[in-house]
C-alpha cells in the first residue's frame, strides 16, 4: 500500500514509519522538522514542510499514488495547550482538516489517525473503554476530540475507512537501541527520570495530593514497538468505507509516577532524587485504558507490557546516545 505519514520524523512516527516498511508498504514523510529529526527520517522519501501546505502535499498525494495516510503531526503539550488553546486548534483542528480535504481530493481511501487518551479527561471508572464519557480537561484533548468527529463525518461522506487511536502513553525504545525519544525541551517523564539517573540530578515529580495510593499521577505506558503495529494493523484493518471507529491503545495497567522511578533506579543501577512540585493544569490523576475492542478487531496485543522491560530499552537508547 502507498502510504503518506506526517509527523514521520518524530519519535512515535518514525517507529511507525519503520514498522509500516518492514510490512511491505511504501511510506512517504512529510515533516516540517519543528520537532521532528533528519535523522529519523534517514532512508526514507521525506517531504519536508507544513502538512497542510495544498501546493506541496496535493500534488505529493497524487504524485506518490497515495492509498492511505496515517496523520502523526500534532502539537503535543497539554500543559502548552492550556497556555496557547488558539495554537492547538490551529495546527491539530484547522489545519488537519486542510490535510483530510487534500486527501480525499486525491482519492484517497483509508485514514489511520493519531488520537490520544486525552480525549477522556477525568476518568469516571478505570480502566477506561470506547464507551467512557469524552469530556477533555485540556485544550490538546479537546482539539484530538474535535478531529476525530470532523474524521467520520468526512468517511460517511466521502466513504473513507477512518480508525482513530486513541493512545496512552507512549515510551521505550526500538529494540536496536536506535530509535527513542528526543524531544526538546522534554516533557515526558520516562526519559526525564532516565535523564536524572545518567545526570546524576533531581527528577521533579508534578503533584503528589491526586487521589491515587502514592499520592502521584498514574499512567498506562505502552511501548514504542508496539503502538507502531497497532498503527500497522489498524492502516491494514480499514476497509469498510464510511465507517470510521475509535480504539483504545494501552497496556490496561497504570503505574505511578513513584513505581516508574523506582522501577527507573532498578533498571540503571543508580540512586535518582526526586523533588515535589506542583500539579500541572489538565493533569488527570489516572489514565488506564482498555483495549479490548483494540484486541478484539484487530488481534492486537501489546508484546512490550512489563515497566522495567519498556525503562530498559530507552535506558539503552539513551547510553547508545552518549556513547
Amino acid at each position: 500500500m502507498n502510504v503518506l505519514l506526517t509527523g514521520g520524523a518524530g519519535y512515535i512516527g518514525g517507529a511507525v514509519a519503520r514498522r509500516l516498511r518492514a510490512a511491505g508498504h511504501a511510506v512517504v514523510l512529510v515533516d516540517d522538522l519543528s520537532t521532528g529529526h533528519r535523522d529519523t527520517a534517514a532512508g526514507f522519501d521525506l517531504i519536508e514542510g507544513d502538512f497542510a501546505d495544498a501546493a506541496l502535499v496535493g500534488p505529493a498525494l497524487r504524485r506518490h499514488r497515495t492509498e492511505a495516510v496515517v496523520h502523526m503531526a500534532a502539537h503535543c503539550l497539554v500543559g502548552e495547550s492550556m497556555q496557547r488553546p488558539a495554537f492547538y486548534y490551529e495546527n491539530n483542528v484547522t489545519r488537519s482538516l486542510r490535510l483530510l480535504d487534500l486527501a480525499v481530493a486525491a482519492g484517497v481511501s483509508r485514514f489511520v489517525f493519531s488520537s490520544s487518551a486525552a480525549v477522556y479527561g477525568e476518568p469516571e471508572r478505570i480502566p477506561i473503554d470506547e464507551d467512557h464519557p469524552t469530556l477533555p480537561t485540556n485544550p490538546y484533548g479537546e482539539t484530538k476530540l474535535a478531529f476525530e468527529r470532523a474524521l467520520g463525518w468526512h468517511a460517511a461522506a466521502h466513504r473513507l475507512a477512518a480508525v482513530s487511536l486513541r493512545y496512552f502513553n507512549a515510551a521505550g525504545a526500538t529494540a536496536d537501541g536506535g530509535h527513542g525519544e528526543r524531544h526538546d525541551p522534554e516533557s515526558h517523564l520516562i526519559p526525564n527520570v532516565l535523564a536524572a539517573a545518567a545526570g546524576g540530578h533531581p527528577v521533579e515529580i508534578f503533584g503528589s495530593d491526586y487521589p491515587t495510593p502514592d499520592g502521584t499521577a498514574v499512567r498506562d505506558y505502552i511501548h514504542i514497538e508496539d503502538l507502531a503495529e497497532a498503527h500497522r494493523l489498524a492502516l491494514e484493518a480499514a476497509t469498510t468505507p464510511g465507517g470510521a471507529r475509535a480504539l483504545n491503545l494501552g497496556n490496561g495497567g497504570g503505574f505511578s509516577v513513584l513505581e516508574v522511578i523506582e522501577a527507573a533506579r532498578r533498571v540503571t543501577g543508580r540512586p535518582i532524587e526526586a523533588r515535589q512540585a506542583a500539579r500541572r493544569p489538565g493533569d488527570p490523576a489516572r489514565l488506564v485504558a482498555s483495549s479490548a475492542l483494540a484486541t478484539r478487531v484487530l488481534g492486537w496485543v501489546p508484546r512490550h507490557a512489563d515497566l522495567d522491560t519498556i525503562l530498559s530499552s530507552a535506558w539503552r537508547f539513551l547510553e547508545k546516545r552518549a556513547r
